[in-house]
């Protein structure tokens, strides 16, 4: 994540990734084209990891970025790893808020 969305460097997908890749945020196709295509043109993005877990072939992350909305947003990302490299992609995504702005108090990340 570092490395491609950071740093932009896009031979991070020939060490990490591989296809076939399942990509299964709506609004990008699979294919690591796709990311070929899009990290380039993602001016001022930035990722704050907060919370990093694995799960046999799963890793979770769970971070604040900027730059992927108009707004800073919260991303809880899954990615599926087949032999050590990304094959599959999930995320959930929502605005990020003050705790005041929530019914509990608390942050929501």
């Amino acid at each position: 994540m570092r490395e491609l969305f950071a740093e932009r460097d896009i031979t991070a997908l020939d060490r990490y990734w591989a296809e076939p890749y399942a990509q299964h945020d709506p609004q990008m196709h699979s294919g690591l084209d796709t990311l070929r295509a899009t990290v380039p043109s993602l001016e001022g993005f930035s990722w704050e990891p907060r919370r990093i877990a694995a799960r046999g072939g799963l890793v979770f992350t769970h971070g604040i970025v900027h730059g992927w909305a108009p707004n800073p947003v919260v991303i809880v990302d899954i990615f599926r790893l087949d032999n050590g490299r990304i094959v599959e992609h999930w995320d959930v995504v929502q605005d990020l808020t003050s705790p005041e702005a929530t019914v509990s108090g608390n942050p929501i990340i």
